[in-house]
């Protein structure tokens, strides 16, 4: 028999909601939120661990034993509660509670010399920065890196968005100089996507270790960014707008670097 909760005021209940809502709590706690059974699935597939699993049995229609890992706490609650925590309108019936991981450069480890590394820029929308895990996990990149975050990794929105991309690529995060100073110290080449002094992006060679290089759309990258480049790239464009979404953009560069790499 599992333990109960009915009332909204639990206080468990009341620290869920916390953790959903609020960066600081997560940051202070080392807590966050997932909903979903996929997204848990592939956070126990990802090495991250779950404390407690909160699910509602009259919508969970899987065994709550397959989300387990050793040291969660399985607590069964209400319908009413579990629909004051779901972020979601089409849902599953479950939650869990996982510990964040580090995100430190220094976390990083390459199976191979010549890794490919996504880099974003002060990415501000939680759906762009899932949309890039997702295809960072299409392409098994060796890493994504957020350079200067303005959203922390672990918002609902970005794990919802990514699909659980979140727990399964190799992520880092740092400032700009801190990633900057890290790609030299490893010899990564350094393709900027910029409009100035830049080749198109087909006439460049991604075979070598290299990390494909995104700011927002709005400002683009740091000067930082323009100073360091191997070379900056570009996406000729042949339409009347001379933009295109920061994920999009990221998804041609990468599989470009992919088929030039064989799709290795």
């Amino acid at each position: 028999m599992h333990k109960q909760i009915t009332s909204v005021q639990n206080p468990l209940i009341k620290q869920v909601l916390l953790l959903s809502e609020k960066s600081r709590e997560r940051k202070k706690q080392g807590l966050f939120v997932i909903e979903g059974q996929r997204e848990i699935s592939l956070a126990i597939c990802g090495g991250f661990e779950i404390k407690t699993l909160l699910f509602c049995a009259e919508i969970l229609e899987s065994e709550v034993t397959s989300f387990t890992t050793d040291h969660a706490e399985i607590i069964e609650i209400s319908r009413e509660v579990y629909e004051k925590l779901a972020y979601r309108g089409s849902t599953e019936g479950i939650l869990a509670i996982a510990k964040t991981k580090e995100t430190g450069l220094d976390q990083l480890t390459f199976q191979k010399k010549n890794p490919l590394i996504l880099i974003a820029e002060a990415p501000e929308k939680p759906g762009n920065i899932g949309a890039l895990l997702r295809t960072a996990d299409a392409a098994n990149l060796d890493a994504v890196i957020i350079a200067n975050p303005k959203t922390d990794l672990y918002n609902p929105n970005i794990v919802r968005s990514s699909v659980g991309g979140l727990f399964i690529n190799q992520i880092a995060s740092g400032s700009t100089k801190e990633v900057i100073a890290y790609l030299q110290e490893n010899n990564i080449g350094v393709f900027c996507a910029a409009l100035q002094a830049s080749k198109p992006y087909i006439e460049c060679d991604f075979t070598q270790a290299a990390a494909l290089v995104v700011g927002t759309e709005a400002t683009g990258l740091s000067e930082d960014w323009l100073n360091n480049s191997t070379q900056n790239i570009v996406i000729p464009m042949q339409g009347q707008i001379d933009s295109m979404n920061v994920s999009v953009a990221a998804g041609i560069l990468i599989f470009e670097a992919k088929r030039q790499r064989n799709f290795e």
